[in-house]
């Protein structure tokens, strides 16, 4: 499974490679820290599962969500941020992320949900 991480925090893209790394068949392709850059090596690559932060260098996660989810729905949005408010949360479901976790309390649930989708989807 091919994971792709858009992140603007070297330090939390380097524990997110770290943390992944640990997931039987799941495979990090590929990063960006800024919305341009994210969409257009997304629907370049076509990851399986894209771990997606809210605020990014230039633009935001939700910049990248509604240009590449409306070209590529079949990809997996996992948004992972330190603005995890309800409304961000509500407004992330509806472009189509299928989770929204919390940096600083939910920072390991990404590894669980890699992993089970990895173990469903084995290539």
């Amino acid at each position: 499974m091919q994971v792709f991480l858009v992140e603007d925090s070297p330090l939390v893209r380097e524990r997110l490679i770290t943390l992944l790394g640990s997931v039987p068949g799941a495979r990090v392709q590929g990063c960006a820290s800024d919305a341009q850059a994210a969409i257009r090596d997304i629907l370049a690559s076509r990851p399986d599962v894209v771990v997606l932060d809210l605020k990014l260098t230039k633009g935001s996660g939700f910049d990248v969500l509604r240009a590449v989810h409306a070209e590529a729905p079949a990809i997996d949005f996992y948004m992972l941020s330190n603005f995890a408010s309800e409304p961000y949360r509500r407004l992330a479901g509806k472009l189509g992320a299928r989770d929204f976790f919390d940096k600083s309390s939910e920072f390991e649930r990404v590894r669980d949900v890699i992993a089970q989708r990895a173990a469903a989807n084995p290539a």
